[in-house]
């Protein structure tokens, strides 16, 4: 059983989200959200909700009554580049510099480890 979650448009560079990401990649939920609690970065709390939303996902899904939270893993953490958003700077004589304000995407897929169980016996 997989639930997936999505973060768009997020205000930070993907290469930013993406060192915070790789500290839980392949990681049990609760362990993952106890590293994000204590990471000092700004993308550990927009990763934390995104991580949140897909285990609630996960436990809203139906068959999954006896589901804990505790159960689930991160299967797949995406950070994806999303659209920039150009500006621009003044600068001396008359010149203009272009400042680009970038957004990313993140996905997180997290599931209990059940299918891969399946597939492998076969």
């Amino acid at each position: 059983m997989e639930a997936k979650a999505r973060a768009r448009f997020v205000r930070m560079s993907a290469r930013k989200v993406r060192r915070v990401a790789d500290l839980i990649r392949g990681k049990n939920v609760e362990e993952a959200l106890n590293v994000l609690t204590f990471t000092p970065k700004a993308a550990a709390a927009v990763l934390e909700k995104t991580l949140k939303s897909a285990t609630a996902n996960a436990l809203a899904i139906e068959g999954t009554a006896k589901l804990k939270a505790e159960d689930l893993w991160i299967k797949k953490i995406l950070v994806d580049g999303g659209p920039i958003m150009k500006r621009i700077r003044p600068m001396g004589m008359g010149r203009a510099y272009r400042i680009r304000k970038r957004t990313n995407h993140i996905t997180i897929v997290v599931t209990d480890g059940k299918e891969e169980e399946k597939v492998s016996e076969k």
